[in-house]
């Protein structure tokens, strides 16, 4: 049976390119995220390069639990080598100012959405060699970023949720492996939607910053 790689998020940035990056290493996918449009673009594009494999695409907005739960299910029909929970968002704001929409989105992607589809691959995954959960925190994972608390505060809770569990597995002696990557600032949209700006310049931004296929190059390191 053919093994699949999960990547939510997938639509742009950090996802897309982790995507190409495992096409290239000629993993078969399952493609996740709200945008249908750059879904099928990403697999028009990776299948050009690499027509023999599999590419199945899956839209859903993993705000809602619900959602979540029904995709994994649908998933169960697919052997799972490696799901990668790259999805999330981030908005810079006062607290006493913030949406409180964006919070709740914050909360429902980041800690929601992160903590069922890891326990669940946990779950069916924690005796099958080979198989691996990677969780994407940031560095804001582990520092406090006073314009963004909120954000910072999910990050937090990915990394300790996905070091715990790491720990966890390996005392058991799960063959599943559980490890976290923490990017630092990159280039992709989520500057954009975080200052909710059009064109906000990461050069003038950071002293240092990263590309999505530098942080995909990492992601592989780290499997």
């Amino acid at each position: 049976m053919n093994s699949y790689t999960v990547v939510t998020g997938a639509s742009s940035g950090i996802g897309r390119a982790v995507a190409i990056a495992f096409a290239n290493r000629q993993k078969n996918l399952i493609l996740i995220a709200r945008r249908e449009d750059r879904l099928l673009s990403l697999k028009e594009d990776i299948l050009t390069q690499h027509p023999q494999l599999n590419i199945i695409i899956k839209c859903c907005d993993l705000t809602d639990q619900k959602k979540c739960l029904s995709l994994y299910q649908e998933l169960s029909a697919y052997s799972l080598e490696t799901w990668i929970n790259n999805a999330g968002f981030g908005q810079y704001a006062n607290i006493a100012t913030q949406s409180l929409e964006s919070i709740i989105q914050m909360l429902q992607l980041n800690v929601e959405a992160l903590t069922l589809f890891s326990s669940l691959f946990v779950r069916d995954y924690h005796d099958v060699p080979g198989t691996q959960l990677i969780n994407v925190s940031s560095s804001g994972g582990y520092t406090i970023v006073p314009t963004a608390v909120t954000y910072c505060a999910t990050k937090f809770y990915v990394s300790a949720f996905t070091e715990g569990l790491s720990h966890q597995l390996i005392k058991d002696g799960a063959a599943l492996r559980a490890k976290v990557l923490a990017p630092n600032a990159t280039e992709t949209e989520f500057a954009n939607v975080a200052n909710d700006v059009t064109d906000f310049n990461y050069k003038t931004g950071f002293n240092r910053y990263h590309t999505s296929e530098d942080m995909a190059t990492f992601l592989l390191a780290l499997v």
